[in-house]
């Protein structure tokens, strides 16, 4: 793990991106002190499919019914 100054970071931003891409963690301090951690962002699982929990979830009727009282003033 490397750990840089917030200066450092700023100057060799592509470098560090670099060593993250490659798996490396980098600490970024201010002063002697962490404060940010840059991190791979990890693999995408995949793309998003509209509709693909159709027929799966259930949204029953008493999802419809007014609210109590009580409830309706703690939202105002």
């Amino acid at each position: 793990m490397t750990t840089v100054t917030i200066h450092e970071a700023k100057t060799n931003l592509s470098r560090l991106i670099q060593k993250v891409s490659a798996g490396e963690e980098v600490v970024i301090a201010r002063g002697s002190k962490p404060v940010a951690r840059l991190v791979p962002v990890g693999e995408v699982k995949g793309k998003r499919q509209p509709g693909s929990l159709k027929g799966k979830l259930h949204v029953g009727p008493e999802f419809f019914e007014p609210l109590p009282a009580d409830e309706l003033e703690r939202w105002e």
